[in-house]
């Protein structure tokens, strides 16, 4: 299942990263609008030990190495998530934790 250009997508990140929005996610949602390099996104051609490709998805421009997944989707959840956290003197809590995926189409 390939993802094309036109294709909406959902993309892990290998870190957190800060949005337009200004807020910090782990996942962006949006349409591809291409795979360039990195000579055609910054201007200029880096050194070898730079990245040498670059996701456009949506409104964001994303670095090749920090791709985790990616997955062809129409459709991602906004919703606030479930999460837990454990320790031996409190034994397990859940918590709703907010949407880690930035709509980068919206």
């Amino acid at each position: 299942m390939n993802i094309k250009v036109g294709d909406k997508a959902l993309v892990t990140t290998n870190d957190w990263f800060v949005a337009p929005d200004g807020k910090s996610y782990k996942a962006v949602f949006g349409t591809v609008r291409g795979v360039r390099t990195a000579e055609e996104t910054l201007g200029i051609k880096p050194n070898g030990k730079s990245t040498n490709w670059y996701l456009e998805i949506g409104n964001m421009t994303i670095a090749g190495y920090q791709v985790h997944y990616a997955v062809r989707t129409e459709k991602f959840s906004d919703n606030r998530s479930d999460e837990w956290t454990a320790s031996a003197a409190d034994g397990l809590r859940e918590y709703q934790a907010p949407c880690r995926v930035y709509n980068a189409d919206f």
